[in-house]
């Protein structure tokens, strides 16, 4: 990715994904720590992992909300985005499928070719 989206859509980007990453993987160590504070009584990693999940959860939302208002997302994938977010492995997808190159900001849909549509070729050029 050598051209930058306006305002630092570039940048954007790779945060949400960088985030996007750490809120999923964030959420499922805040799962097994809180099954190790309920089955072997040690809260410490409750303590620690909540407010670290919580800013990554928030710093998530926002990310999406951004991208979402400066791709023009669908609605549909906004929503869907956002319930990623309480869903133990979503944040991974949403990385994956519509955070990963011009995605984020260009709607992530390509229009489909026509029928009997072919790649554009160009000649080779001469030389002298």
């Amino acid at each position: 990715m050598t051209d930058q989206a306006p305002h630092g859509g570039s940048r954007v980007l790779t945060a949400a994904r960088a985030v996007s990453f750490a809120e999923a993987t964030s959420f499922l160590l805040l799962l097994i720590a809180t099954g190790i504070k309920y089955g072997a009584d040690h809260p410490q990693g409750v303590k620690i992992l909540g407010p670290i999940h919580g800013t990554l959860f928030l710093a998530y939302c926002a990310l999406i909300g951004y991208l979402a208002f400066a791709g023009r997302w669908p609605r549909r994938r906004t929503v869907l985005a956002l319930i990623a977010s309480v869903l133990p492995v979503a944040p991974f997808f949403v990385e994956r499928h519509w955070l990963r190159g011009d995605a984020g900001l260009a709607g992530g849909t390509t229009p489909p070719a026509g029928p009997g549509s072919r790649p554009v070729s160009r000649p080779a050029a001469r030389r002298s």
